[in-house]
């Protein structure tokens, strides 16, 4: 099981810092085996050693250069970041990048031999056109990408269901994750809303390996009550 969480723009380097020093603690502790990531924001990106693998939310396709704004490789390098967030509907929807943007990314990030979350997910009106019309636009979010990279994670993310408290039922949740299965034969992530209060029965289901986590990463106590839930499901 894997149970990733994003700070978004949430944060700041010194609450980021405690936030790692107290998970870190309690992984040691409670001696859980989930992969545990991390996403910060990029002002708060540090090398960290231990059992937390800390990721960048987002960076440039380049070494360095005249990228104003832009977090590139030189800057992740410095810290020992090699685990990247691509494709989150924010990125997509909010920010505007096209699939080509972001394939050129995920290949240079993939060269690199970054652990890559990648991110799909639907907006509300494509789910309500029915299976083959979201199955389609999902596939159209695949474009260009590598599936058959040994570093790559796929986290599935309704856009529809992000920071709004809605979920897919699990029924639906479960057969999403099944089509994707015979699509991609590499963890299967959920994201969405996932809380405290729904975390175990999400990742209880058939083809969901974890989950990850937006708003309700942000209190260390509740993200690690569901590290202990994929704790359950991996025994």
């Amino acid at each position: 099981m894997i149970v990733a969480g994003n700070f978004k723009a949430n944060m700041t380097r010194k609450s980021t810092a405690a936030y790692l020093e107290k998970l870190e603690q309690y992984i040691t502790e409670k001696e859980t085996t989930p992969q545990v990531m991390i996403f910060p924001p990029a002002t708060a990106l540090d090398s960290l050693k231990g059992k937390i693998l800390v990721g960048a939310q987002n960076a440039y396709p380049a070494q360095n250069g005249a990228f104003t704004g832009e977090t590139a490789l030189e800057q992740l390098e410095e810290f020992g970041i090699d685990t990247i967030l691509i494709g989150h509907s924010e990125r997509r929807h909010v920010l505007g990048e096209s699939q080509e943007a972001i394939a050129q990314k995920y290949a240079f990030y993939k060269e690199q031999g970054f652990t890559i979350v990648y991110c799909i997910g639907e907006p509300l009106e494509i789910r309500e056109e029915g299976n083959d019309v979201l199955m389609a636009y999902l596939d159209a979010q695949l474009v260009g990408i590598d599936l058959s990279y040994e570093k790559l994670v796929i986290a599935y993310e309704p856009v529809w269901a992000i920071g709004t408290g809605l979920t897919p039922s699990n029924s639906d949740i479960e057969l999403l994750h099944t089509a994707l299965r015979h699509k991609i034969e590499k963890p299967l992530l959920y994201g969405g809303s996932v809380k405290v209060n729904n975390a175990a029965e999400i990742m209880a289901l058939d083809n969901v390996d974890g989950v990850l986590v937006g708003g309700a990463s942000l209190d260390v106590d509740g993200f690690f009550s569901m590290v202990e839930d994929a704790q359950k499901c991996d025994s």
